[in-house]
């Protein structure tokens, strides 16, 4: 006969829970970010650094978990509480670098919202610094996270100036793909808008956005980009927002990319 185990029966590991009447148990770092006081990556800085408290305690373990219904945080003691979410839109000039802060002090688009208090807004993504145009900010991480995740991607459109004319078989290079540094990089659209003598202007629409792929695609046809403007976000156009100007987001426009979203996450994924 087998004899009882000497050995202590693991303890059980602890889950969070969700809990009802919109509690909802996260890390604080994650809620820190739900709550529109910053980006998850900055957060986790602040509590490595031992600046967040938890209900009167310093917490410094990133497993450190909360009540976003209950639990009272606070950063260099100053009270957390959730923000009204914001949304803006900015026409980026050219020139200027997608960061708040850049190490060789070059312009950013931050310089653009200086009448703002921006103090927790952050870009939806990039723009590099030879493009323009439309650019998103919001101090809503979730809805920002939905716009850029690959499974919920909502297309954005690109007038691109190139240096020649475009030749058809070059345009249907874009939908079928190219491959550049292992990436396969395609074009959910792409047709001309206008040309002249020399040189094109071409209508790009992205169902991915993967860095710089309009430049990486066009680099692997031997074809210059002169300029590269983003002009729409899913339904959502640039208009007549002057270069450098910044306007918030209506109620409509904030819903009509929700809807942009749901409809994304509702597609059946290939496979």
């Amino acid at each position: 006969m087998r004899k009882p185990s000497d050995r202590k029966p693991p303890a059980p590991r602890r889950v969070p829970a969700s809990h009802g009447d919109g509690g909802k148990r996260v890390t604080v770092a994650r809620a820190l970010s739900k709550l529109g006081f910053c980006s998850r990556t900055q957060a986790e800085a602040l509590v490595l650094a031992g600046r967040v408290t938890v209900d009167g305690r310093k917490a410094t373990q990133l497993e450190t978990w909360v009540d976003l219904a209950t639990t009272k945080i606070a950063v260099d003691g100053k009270p957390v509480a959730a923000e009204a979410f914001v949304y803006y839109m900015l026409n980026k000039p050219r020139g200027l670098v997608t960061t708040r802060h850049d190490p060789e002090g070059r312009p950013t688009v931050y310089d653009c919202l200086k009448h703002l208090d921006h103090a927790h807004l952050s870009p939806v993504g990039r723009l590099d610094k030879a493009s323009e145009g439309l650019l998103l900010f919001t101090n809503d991480t979730e809805f920002a996270q939905a716009l850029l995740d690959p499974e919920t991607h909502v297309p954005k459109t690109y007038h691109v100036q190139i240096d020649r004319l475009a030749a058809p078989e070059k345009l249907a290079s874009f939908i079928t793909g190219v491959e550049h540094d292992g990436d396969r990089l395609q074009a959910r659209r792409a047709e001309v808008l206008r040309q002249g003598d020399r040189n094109a202007w071409l209508d790009i629409e992205l169902d991915e956005g993967k860095n710089r792929q309009i430049r990486r695609m066009l680099e692997t046809l031997d074809i210059e980009v002169l300029r590269l403007v983003r002009v729409a976000i899913g339904d959502l156009p640039l208009g007549d927002l002057g270069k450098g100007e910044v306007r918030a987001l209506t109620g409509e426009e904030v819903q009509m990319l929700r809807d942009a979203i749901a409809r994304k996450q509702k597609r059946p994924r290939a496979g």
